[in-house]
């Protein structure tokens, strides 16, 4: 039997009704917890113009000087500021909630706050996202890394100039965990680093990193060369050598004698000499004598214990390449 127009009609739009309200019961609870989802998610303001309105210059928390810096150049695509960089919050993260008051007068704090209270890795997550050349190579595993440094502990991002960057201020900033080593550059003997109580004019003309790697490197105590003499040889490349005639403990380690930040010895001995010297020289001649006092004015002149020494005759104490320098002496 064939069914009239009328009625044919009246299925098909009863059927479509039905498929469109029940479609609309399924997807209701699911649009409902998506939209909750998206809520619930972190959103990004308007730009660094809202932030500026409160961390601008002369504010409690001003944030300003950030323009004055290469993170703050616009032009530059790996910028934060540049477009569509989301500007503060390329490095604190989505933070419109930041942006609005609460109903007591206050503000939500940013995603990412660098704080003492946030984890170190959480911060260092934000710097390390961009900061990927291979001057962080070491970092993963590194000294300061293991003792849970944050990077915003060494650097004022937001500072025009970072004190850390800059050869004159970069000791005090790493003085402050380094007490040991900033006593060592207060003695007589030292390498020529700034400090605040330094007044030589020969300061100032090395910094930590011409030797160390701060973010973690291929020698020990985080150097920047492989080993400590190789460090060493970057300025003295006079001592590297090869001699015919070499010195065992120079070859092995400049350390054997030297302190590298600072001695009440000259040139950085660990030790006055002869003392030092007979550290390792006890053979049958002369150096297994006992110096004392005796040796020194006005009890006596003995030529080990005064002008330079075990050095008055060993004058090439790092290597010789005479034929007949076996002992130093020329």
């Amino acid at each position: 039997m064939q069914r009239s127009p009328d009625i044919a009609r009246f299925l098909k739009t009863t059927s479509l009704t039905l498929a469109l309200l029940f479609g609309f019961g399924a997807a209701g609870p699911a649009g409902a917890a998506g939209d909750e989802d998206t809520a619930d998610e972190p959103q990004y303001s308007r730009g660094v113009k809202q932030c500026m309105a409160c961390h601008k210059e002369g504010r409690e928390k001003p944030a300003h000087e950030v323009f004055f810096t290469t993170m703050g150049i616009t032009g530059d695509p790996s910028s934060p500021f540049a477009e569509g960089n989301h500007d503060c919050e390329a490095c604190h993260g989505p933070s419109a909630h930041h942006i609005r008051k609460q109903k007591d007068g206050t503000r939500l704090p940013p995603t990412v706050t660098f704080s003492d209270k946030e984890p170190v890795e959480t911060q260092n997550a934000a710097c390390m996202s961009c900061h990927t050349d291979a001057g962080r190579f070491h970092w993963p595993g590194s000294t300061h890394d293991l003792e849970a440094v944050a990077c915003v502990d060494c650097h004022d991002v937001h500072a025009a100039n970072d004190p850390v960057l800059a050869l004159e201020t970069q000791p005090e900033v790493c003085y402050q965990c380094h007490q040991e080593q900033r006593a060592q550059f207060l003695r007589q003997s030292r390498h020529p680093v700034q400090g605040s109580t330094a007044s030589l004019s020969h300061v100032g003309l090395l910094g930590c990193t011409d030797c160390h790697q701060p973010h973690g490197g291929p020698g020990p105590a985080n150097l920047i060369r492989n080993t400590i003499n190789e460090q060493c040889y970057d300025c003295h490349a006079e001592k590297r050598g090869p001699f015919l005639w070499e010195h065992a403990p120079v070859q092995e380690d400049c350390s054997n004698c030297h302190v590298p930040h600072g001695s009440n010895y000259e040139n950085l001995l660990v030790a006055r000499q002869p003392y030092l010297c007979q550290q390792c020289h006890l053979g049958n001649f002369h150096v297994s004598a006992v110096y004392s006092g005796s040796g020194l004015p006005p009890e006596g002149r003995d030529q080990r214990m005064l002008g330079k020494q075990c050095m008055n005759c060993h004058v090439q104490v790092h290597g010789s390449n005479h034929p007949g320098g076996i002992t130093q002496t020329r």
